[in-house]
Parts: structure tokens; C-alpha cells; sequence
């Protein structure tokens, strides 16, 4: 008994989402028993689809796609970033999110906001790094009974490493590569009594690559404990402090509808004014309690606070074949999120049919406060034109006068109701999220305070057919929304005050199969209709009506896990359509969403030829996209290819060697409007060693 609830415990710290054991123990999540050796490995497959309910069900029972990608597929592709290791997401693309964010798109859908950390939001703008991370989940299609407003396409998620009770180890990593980044990572778990441990993850890491005047630091440091508190409670404490300082790149301009060729290490900025700074602080404290086989409660509570500067010269529009022009500001954050959260699960039996009954709440507040500055490159001047060159000749910068402050107050109370309720070969799932919603905020240019409240009710509806334990066909129906004051909630106008929240519904079709115990294949049609978006009023210019639409469909495959005992893959492909279909602010009728290719292919693969030597392959393929709404600029279809070796000296001893773009295939991933595209990385070659002790 004392060892199952041990289990559970640990499978709950690892996932702050789900209220009692998981379906699998997280990859990275060391149980009793574990030996910790250097080539001991859980695998890219994972059975566990908490995340996707807050209750212990496996990922087959889930009806929505999960992507997951465990410690072991980040460890092999050497990947300590969060857009990193998203380029190998089918369906999600990357916006280079103006050189300081992590940014992306879900199925069409852009968010700054739409992640999360062991369940619990994390919306603030900044580069999220993956050191104390054990796997990450992308959840597709809109979900806001899971997950609360948001999350149009989807969301990511986080799952931290946590304390062993019953293992103590010492784990040190160090990689550096050909342009002279890099990583030094320790890991540290101390059993401190019989049910009770500490752990450290800790990492120094140095940005560098192919593009001039590109250089960066960061510190990580996240301690976490986890205690028993007698025989069915469990008391688990997190702490995370990252300081992230690097230069801010938005990338090249455009020219005659495609990105500007020639320039890709050329700096479009001044490097000593482009900066991007954060400092941030998470604190967390989880409780676990089983009263009975059948009902368990979770209560977390977290604080974070983020205080976020970036500094700016950006290319802009006016490229010309010989000359580029440049524009800038600075832009200043400072934010307090405070989040409560508690969950309820019952599991039992009314007559032939059995229930997984879920009732739970969040409530919170965000404090943010957000400032904005011109450029100055002297007398008041705003832009600037220099000639193009290798090295781009830029007027000394600086801040210019204060164009935007503003300060504003979130107050959001959520209660959710949720049964999964299974009769055998069908299980139906079905509930409903209420979310009252109240931002106010100040706009301390004009000293105008505004106000506004959304009151909404999110429904979740779907079915599993299981015509065998290893198969399960599956149809859904969810939705979200998000206020009309964008994602980021830092101040209201008078337009975004009065209007209801955009509104997102997805429905989905799909299939999931356990080929083996180790291999997972997922296959799914859906749809996610956007409407409620902003369009000019025909009939009274210059005034705003909520008649926008829009529609992505597609279709998405994936086998993950072991195709034989030594040879391990994750394979995805998504395609995708989207426009929009009723006129808005920002497009016409017809038009095609921003970076939305209509083919995403991806493939990663280990094959061990001994126990002691491996070898790594992978590919991703994007299709042709355009960089912004505007459609008047197409970044190029891409192949990148990836390689990587594996020696393991000894137990505790190994070395690995990466090669990023093994053939030096020249790309453009990602963009920020029409004048901000980010070109991709050449051949480079990393090189790391692995301890443990």
C-alpha cells in the first residue's frame, strides 16, 4: 500500500495537472527500484494523458492529440530550449517572437501565452529553457475546461523533474559547439528520511551562433522538495530562478516578396543597444491527499514573478537592393501572477457503468505593469536608412520618449465539472467550465482607466470506442475563448473594453493505437473554426464589429516509440489549410493564415549498434509559407537534416556528438511580420559529455 501511494504521489508532483497516479511515471521521474546508470533510458513513448483530464487516464483514452516529447528524445537531440525542441512538432511553427519570446503557432493559432508548467499557467514573455524539464506536452485543438481562456490552437506544457525518496544520485552534463555556445547542467537528488527528498537542477549556459554580434547568458537554478505527511498525504515544494541575458536579433528584411539573400550573419541591429533581459522567479507548493482508494485532492498554489527588458533596432519596411532601413524602441514588463488551484477526483461505480468524476477551481490575479519607448538615432530621428554590407554601418541608438505605459489588474475564479464515465468498450467524457474573467487596467498616457468582465461558460464533449484494449477511436467537440484585449492583458482601449471575447470551437476525429507496449501511433482530422474576431463596420466607418472568421483544417499522423529493441523513432506529418473565411481587421476574405504550410513533416531516430554505441538521425520539412497576413511575402520550403553518435564509456561515463544541418541547407523557419525573418542555423557540430555518480 505504502509503495502504491508513493507512486502516486511522485506521478502527481510530476504533473501538477493530475490529481492521483498517472497512467506511467514520467520519463526522468526516478521510482524505487531504479538503477541510475549512464545508459539507462525510459524511451520517446509515453502512455501518460493526465495533463489532457487532471485524472489518471492513459493517453489512449484521451480524445485530443497530445504530442509528447520525453527527457530521453531532448537528451539525443541535445535540445535546452523550448522553441528547440517545438521545430519537431508537427502542426506547431514558430514566430521568432521580436527576438526576446518564445512565440508560436498551434494549428494556425498564435499565442504568446498558451504555456504552462506543470499545469498552471505561465504566460509571460520570455525564452523558456528546459534543464529542469522532464518531458514536454503539446495538447492540440481548443480546450478551456482543462485549461481556462486561450489556447485557440492549443497549448504546451512543462513537466518538471522531481525529488526521489528512494534514490540518490548526482548527474553533470557539459556541451559546447563549433560557434563557442555553451551548456554546463548538474542534477542532484538527496533522499533526506525514509519518504522525503531534495533535488537541484541547476545549469550556465552561453548563447552563440552564426549570426554577428550574437551572444547570451543564462542562469538556471531550481531546487525542489517532496515529503510524505503520514500515510496518504504527500506535501511537494518548487522553486525555479532563471536570469536570461542575450542580444535581441529580429532577423533580415524582405525584398520583391521573399527574404533578402546574402545577409544571413548580417546584423540588423546595433549591437550595442539590442539587449534582451529577464529575471524570473516561480515558487509553488503542491498538496496530495487520498481519503480513500476512490477519492483523492490535490491543492497547488503558485506565485511568479517576472520582470522582462528588451531593447530593439529592427529592420522595417523600405528595403531596397542596396539599402535597408531601420526602426526600434524598447519595451518594459514587470508581472505578479498569483494562482490557486484544486482538484477532486472520485472513482467508482453506478450500476454497470464506471466513473472517473473530476470537480475542481482556480482562482488568481495578475499584476502587470508595461512601458514602451521610441528610438533615438539622433535629433529625434525615428528610422534610418545605411547601406547594405556585410557589416551594416548603424547610427549609434537610444531610447527615445515614452510612448506607451500602462498598468492593469487580472482577477479571474474558475469551477469545472468533468465525467468520464466508462461502459465498456465506449467511454463518453463531457463536462463544462465556468470562467468569470475581470481585467482592469490604466493607460497612464491619458490617464484613462478601463474596465471590463466576461462571464463564460466552456463546454467539453467526446467519445472513445475501444474495439480492443490496444485501440481506441475517438470524436470530440471543446472550446475556448479569449478577451478581446489580446493575450497578454496589459491595458484596454475603448474598442477592446466593450467587445465580446473571440471564440474558438475544434472538432476532432481521430485514432490511437498501441502497436506494442513501446510504440504509440495517433492519427486525426480536426477542424478549429476562429470567429468573433474583429472586422471594420461597412456600414459605419471608423467603428468595430465582431464579424471575422476563420477556419484551419487538416490532418495529423505520428508513431512514436520502439520499432525494435534498439531502434527507437518519433515520426510526425500534419497538414494544414487554413483562411479567412469572413473579413477582418487585419485580411480580406480568402486569405491564407500566416505561417501555416501546408505540409509539416518530421523525423527523428536512434538506433543502438551495441549497449554502448548509437547513432542518431533526423529530418524536418516545412512547406512554403507566407510571413504575415498580408500574404506579400513566402518564405521557401525547407529541409533540415540532423545527425548524432553515442558512446558510452563506462556506466557512468558518456560522450555525444550533434551535427545540426548536416548538409548546410540554406532556410528561413520563422518570421515576425513581413520585415522580420529569421534565417536558419548552418552546419554546426555540438559536442557533450555525461556524468553520473
Amino acid at each position: 500500500m505504502r509503495s502504491t501511494i508513493l507512486r502516486a504521489a511522485l506521478a502527481c508532483a510530476s504533473s501538477l495537472s493530475a490529481p492521483a497516479l498517472a497512467a506511467d511515471s514520467a520519463p526522468g521521474d526516478y521510482l524505487p527500484g531504479d538503477i541510475l546508470v549512464v545508459g539507462q533510458r525510459d524511451g520517446y513513448a509515453s502512455e501518460d494523458g493526465s495533463t489532457g483530464t487532471k485524472t489518471p487516464t492513459p493517453l489512449i483514452d484521451v480524445p485530443q492529440t497530445v504530442a509528447v516529447i520525453t527527457e530521453d528524445q531532448l537528451d539525443d537531440q541535445a535540445i535546452t530550449q523550448l522553441s528547440d525542441a517545438l521545430r519537431y512538432v508537427p502542426g506547431v511553427t514558430l514566430d521568432t517572437g521580436e527576438g526576446h519570446r518564445d512565440q508560436i503557432f498551434i494549428r494556425g493559432q498564435a499565442t504568446t501565452a498558451d504555456f504552462y508548467l506543470d499545469g498552471l499557467r505561465d504566460d509571460a514573455q520570455y525564452y523558456r529553457s528546459l534543464y529542469n524539464v522532464s518531458r514536454i506536452e503539446v495538447l492540440k485543438g481548443a480546450n478551456a475546461l482543462i485549461f481556462g481562456r486561450g489556447g485557440g490552437g492549443g497549448v504546451v506544457n512543462r513537466v518538471s523533474k522531481v525529488a526521489d525518496p528512494a534514490s540518490q544520485f548526482v548527474g553533470f552534463d557539459a556541451s559546447a559547439d563549433t560557434f563557442g555556445a555553451f551548456a554546463l547542467a548538474t542534477d542532484l537528488n538527496q533522499p533526506i528520511g525514509p519518504e522525503a527528498a531534495a533535488r537541484i537542477n541547476a545549469t550556465y549556459e552561453e548563447f552563440d551562433n552564426a549570426r554577428d554580434f550574437s551572444e547570451g547568458r543564462l542562469i538556471g537554478v531550481s531546487p525542489t522538495v517532496s515529503a510524505a505527511l503520514g500515510e496518504n498525504t504527500r506535501l511537494s515544494a518548487f522553486y525555479t530562478y532563471n536570469d536570461d541575458r542575450r542580444v535581441t536579433d529580429r532577423g533580415n528584411p524582405s525584398l520583391n516578396g521573399e527574404p533578402l539573400y546574402g545577409y544571413d550573419r548580417t546584423f540588423f541591429g546595433d549591437p550595442d543597444f539590442n539587449l534582451a533581459t529577464n529575471a524570473i522567479h516561480i515558487a509553488r507548493l503542491r498538496l496530495d491527499h487520498d481519503f480513500s482508494d476512490s477519492l483523492s485532492f490535490n491543492l497547488t498554489g503558485q506565485f511568479a514573478d517576472y520582470a522582462l527588458f528588451y531593447a530593439n533596432v529592427v529592420p522595417s519596411s523600405g528595403t531596397t537592393a542596396t539599402t535597408a532601413r531601420l526602426g526600434g524602441y524598447t519595451s518594459g514588463t514587470d508581472r505578479q501572477n498569483r494562482i490557486v488551484q484544486g482538484n477532486l477526483v472520485w472513482q467508482g461505480e453506478t450500476g454497470p457503468a464506471a466513473h472517473t468524476l473530476l470537480v475542481g477551481f482556480e482562482a488568481g490575479r495578475q499584476d502587470t505593469d508595461a512601458r514602451r519607448t521610441d528610438i533615438d538615432f539622433g535629433g529625434g530621428a525615428t528610422t534610418v536608412t545605411v547601406d547594405l554590407a556585410r557589416r551594416l554601418a548603424v547610427p549609434s541608438a537610444m531610447a527615445g520618449p515614452l510612448v506607451r505605459s500602462s498598468t492593469s489588474q487580472l482577477d479571474f475564479v474558475s469551477g469545472y465539472v468533468q465525467d468520464q464515465i466508462d461502459l465498456g468498450m465506449v467511454q463518453l467524457i463531457g463536462g463544462v467550465r465556468y470562467d468569470e474573467f475581470a481585467l482592469d487596467s490604466v493607460n497612464l498616457m491619458s490617464n484613462l482607466p478601463l474596465s471590463r468582465t466576461d462571464r463564460k461558460w466552456s463546454p467539453r464533449l467526446g467519445v472513445v470506442i475501444k474495439p480492443q484494449e490496444s485501440l481506441s477511436l475517438y470524436a470530440s467537440y471543446a472550446t475556448s475563448f479569449l478577451p478581446q484585449s489580446g493575450d497578454q492583458f496589459t491595458v484596454l482601449d475603448t474598442t477592446t473594453a466593450s467587445l465580446k471575447p473571440e471564440k474558438f470551437e475544434n472538432l476532432e476525429l481521430g485514432a490511437k493505437y498501441a502497436v506494442t507496449p513501446d510504440l504509440f501511433a495517433t492519427a486525426a482530422l480536426f477542424r478549429v473554426d476562429r470567429s468573433n474576431t474583429r472586422a471594420a463596420d461597412p456600414l459605419n466607418p471608423g467603428f468595430t464589429v465582431l464579424t471575422g472568421s476563420s477556419r484551419v483544417e487538416g490532418f495529423e499522423a505520428s508513431l512514436v516509440g520502439r520499432l525494435l529493441p534498439d531502434w527507437q523513432a518519433s515520426l510526425g506529418y500534419t497538414y494544414l489549410d487554413g483562411e479567412i473565411r469572413s473579413a477582418t481587421t487585419s485580411a480580406p476574405a480568402g486569405r491564407r493564415l500566416q505561417q501555416l504550410p501546408r505540409h509539416q513533416a518530421s523525423a527523428w531516430t536512434r538506433y543502438d549498434v551495441t549497449d554502448r554505441l548509437g547513432f542518431g538521425l533526423g529530418a524536418v520539412y516545412q512547406a512554403k509559407q507566407f510571413a504575415s497576413i498580408s500574404n506579400a511575402v513566402v518564405l521557401p520550403d525547407w529541409v533540415r537534416v540532423d545527425a548524432a553518435a553515442f558512446l558510452d564509456l563506462s556506466d557512468r561515463f558518456a560522450l555525444q556528438l550533434n551535427v545540426e544541418n548536416l548538409f548546410d541547407a540554406n532556410y528561413y523557419p520563422s518570421a515576425h511580420g513581413d520585415n522580420n525573418i529569421q534565417p536558419g542555423e548552418p552546419f554546426s557540430v555540438r559536442l557533450g559529455v555525461k556524468v553520473k555518480l
